[in-house]
């Protein structure tokens, strides 16, 4: 797939919610989702607790007319409310558009995750991936996270058990 014309990673703003609710529903797999296919009628994207703060997005043209679409999304949150565990952020939600998919846009994604972790003060970020979701495990490898531990049969989807797998890796300043 040829590379997009991304224009921008930013920061969701409320008007994005109807997009990024559809780009979620759209996306939604046991690959990677332990909550049921959500069904109407939906509840709200943002919410308390998923404010669009929380939120980077990325833009691409990707229509005829070259007006910014969503591709993707990822989700950037402290893990707890400690102050002992303020210095780290965790991802907690990427997804890519299908159209966007293979043109880097989960990559870009998780750059702009380390970088908005680091702007926040973080000095480590860390996520939680299932041991089946081969890609993304491969990508976040791919950008210097490791594996830090797994859960053994966390989950049951599919008629079978998965494991959590645990990833990290510290934030070098920029």
């Amino acid at each position: 797939m040829p590379a997009l014309p991304l224009l921008a990673v930013r920061p969701a703003a409320p008007a994005d919610e109807a997009e990024l609710a559809e780009l979620d529903r759209s996306t939604w797999s046991t690959l990677h989702a332990v909550l049921p296919r959500p069904t109407p009628p939906y509840g709200p994207f943002f919410e308390e607790g998923h404010p669009p703060g929380d939120f980077l997005v990325a833009e691409a043209a990707e229509a005829e007319d070259g007006a910014p679409r969503v591709a993707g999304y990822v989700r950037v949150v402290p893990p707890t409310p400690l102050a002992s565990n303020a210095h780290v952020r965790q991802i907690r939600g990427l997804a890519v558009a299908g159209w966007a998919r293979g043109a880097g846009v989960g990559r870009l994604l998780v750059r702009a995750a380390c970088d908005e972790a680091r702007r926040r003060g973080a000095n480590r970020i860390t996520l939680r991936v299932l041991a089946h979701n081969e890609p993304a495990r491969a990508l976040y490898a791919s950008e210097g996270f490791a594996v830090e531990g797994v859960l053994p049969g966390e989950f049951f989807l599919n008629g079978r058990y998965v494991d959590d797998v645990c990833m990290g890796r510290s934030l070098d300043p920029a």
